[in-house]
């Protein structure tokens, strides 16, 4: 099977799905000839010509606006806002149009467009390109948010968002482009070669959307992330002997509740990590939700280690980002309230 990092998984994703139908067509910022700023689209326009996959003007709500109106029509766009940050201009096209066209319709249309966006912090990208905006999101009827771990399951999350009738937001956690990331940015670079999800079928195949997977066993708390925080919290429950279970949500809507309820059910603890900002993020809807559904059944609060209440900070990356001391620390407390 070969091996991938995510990014050769994502143009793996786009090229599979592109070659299976015609009406699929990827465009966005410097996505055609250069093959994007992430290189994420490379060689797909030499592949597929300029009508399916081409280079649009500095311009986020026209590129999100002439996707709704594609997919109205009947295509399929995959278009990439460059990253998550640059998403405002094109918020009012993805949560007044986008995802209301269905309802709006009566069913009459469906807007099924997916919008790539690399998430996250970890590469010194300051306040500017390190946001993670997931939870602006979650909060909009209509829309589905996606956030991959790895680049197996970033492969089969594409194919099956671009397959989607409806708007999917995919967020693509940059720091984990070319290799897991723990959160130690003080150790040499790993690569996805050694990993076993670097492992990715050349051919198509999909995973649903609102499957989440345990990716550790554990009995003595819950841990739920996504994205970039799965491998931090892995990390941090090997270094601390913390029996955790951690689990990947790989999707925020449809989320997989049932999945969360019985792992909290067994543990008796929850905590939620992820990198966005700790008020009004996303672990705020985990928690209340554990709240409701488990609270006979916890034996101490539900914990959130999140960004803090302020821009990501430049000078100041390694304190804002979550890594393994803050989230060992908080699992310590956690076992002892």
């Amino acid at each position: 099977m070969p091996r991938m990092t995510m990014i050769e998984a994502i143009r793996s994703a786009l090229d599979v799905s592109m070659e299976r139908d015609d009406d699929v067509v990827v465009f966005g910022e410097d996505v055609g000839y250069f093959g994007g700023v992430f290189r994420c689209t490379q060689g797909l326009q030499q592949k597929y010509g300029k009508t399916r996959c081409f280079d649009v003007p500095i311009n986020e709500s026209g590129i999100v606006g002439t996707a709704i109106g594609m997919a109205a029509y009947g295509l399929k766009p995959c278009v990439e806002v460059q990253f998550a940050d640059y998403m405002y201009p094109a918020y009012d096209q993805i949560t007044q149009e986008a995802a209301r066209l269905r309802y709006r319709s009566n069913g009459d249309f469906s807007c099924g467009i997916t919008i790539r966006m690399p998430t996250g912090g970890g590469i010194f990208g300051g306040q500017t390109h390190s946001q993670s905006p997931e939870a602006l999101f979650t909060h909009v009827c209509g829309l589905q948010v996606v956030v991959p771990s790895n680049p197996y399951d970033a492969k089969g999350l594409l194919i099956s968002s671009i397959e989607n009738p409806d708007p999917v937001i995919f967020l693509e956690p940059k720091r984990l482009y070319n290799g897991p990331f723990d959160g130690h940015h003080d150790r040499p670079v790993t690569s996805w070669a050694g990993h076993p999800l670097g492992e990715v079928p050349a051919d198509h195949y999909t995973i649903a959307l609102g499957q989440a997977v345990v990716r550790r066993p554990g009995s003595a708390v819950t841990v739920l992330a996504y994205g970039t925080m799965v491998h931090v919290a892995e990390a941090t429950a090997e270094e601390t002997g913390i029996d955790a279970e951690v689990i990947d949500l790989r999707t925020l809507l449809p989320l997989d509740l049932d999945t969360i309820v019985a792992s909290v059910k067994k543990t008796g603890r929850c905590m939620v990590v992820h990198e966005a900002t700790l008020t009004s993020g996303f672990g705020a809807e985990l928690v209340a939700l554990v709240q409701e559904h488990c609270f006979y059944h916890l034996e101490a609060p539900v914990m959130r280690v999140a960004g803090w209440d302020t821009p990501y900070p430049h000078a100041q990356e390694w304190d804002y980002f979550p890594g393994p001391a803050r989230v060992g620390q908080a699992l310590r407390d956690m076992m002892e309230a």
